[in-house]
């Protein structure tokens, strides 16, 4: 072991420096706010798995009576994603309100879809300098990326409401089916 420790070592001071410099990729320009536009696609493309996976017959489902409904659920979350992402756009919201006025499948799903390509356009504009930028949000000052932050916390925070909603149903979620980011939902 010791033997073989030393000629690695003696392997890597003898390589040439442009060798070991080949595995490490230059940084990007914007690495926080890619990592956002990143993670956001990954988790908004499972959210509108789940809401095109639960059945129509489901969307009216409540765990109990205090709660939303699987369809209000996914009218929430399309909602509050042009409320987020108008807001770190510093754009009047879009009008919405399929929380309250949908209750077709159809309708929800094209709702959260129309959201997630709206938020899309405000995650791709997104730079590192102008997600600096502070805004009023919730009476605070806050980073623009940190509202695109929170938008992703919010979608997280329904998504294992999702879960669960399809769990009771005996529905296996986008994130646990063989193949799935995570396996663990």
């Amino acid at each position: 072991m010791t033997n073989r420790l030393c000629f690695l070592f003696a392997g890597l001071a003898a390589a040439p420096l442009a060798i070991l410099a080949q595995g490490s990729a230059a940084a990007p320009e914007n690495p926080i706010s890619d990592s956002e536009k990143r993670v956001y696609a990954m988790l908004s493309s499972v959210v509108i798995a789940a809401a095109e996976k639960m059945p129509e017959e489901s969307y009216a489902f409540k765990p109990t009576p205090e709660v939303r409904s699987f369809g209000q659920l996914v009218g929430h979350l399309a909602d509050s994603n042009y409320f987020f992402c108008s807001a770190a756009a510093g754009e009047p919201k879009p009008v919405s309100d399929a929380e309250k006025s949908k209750t077709k499948k159809a309708d929800l799903v094209a709702a959260l879809k129309d959201a997630v390509t709206y938020c899309n356009k405000t995650y791709a504009g997104m730079t590192d300098a102008k997600g600096s930028q502070l805004m009023k949000m919730m009476n605070l000052d806050m980073a623009k990326l940190t509202v695109l932050a929170g938008n992703f916390a919010h979608n997280y925070e329904h998504y294992g409401n999702m879960v669960t909603y399809m769990r009771i149903r005996g529905i296996v979620p986008p994130t646990s089916e063989k193949g799935g980011s995570s396996g663990q939902n």
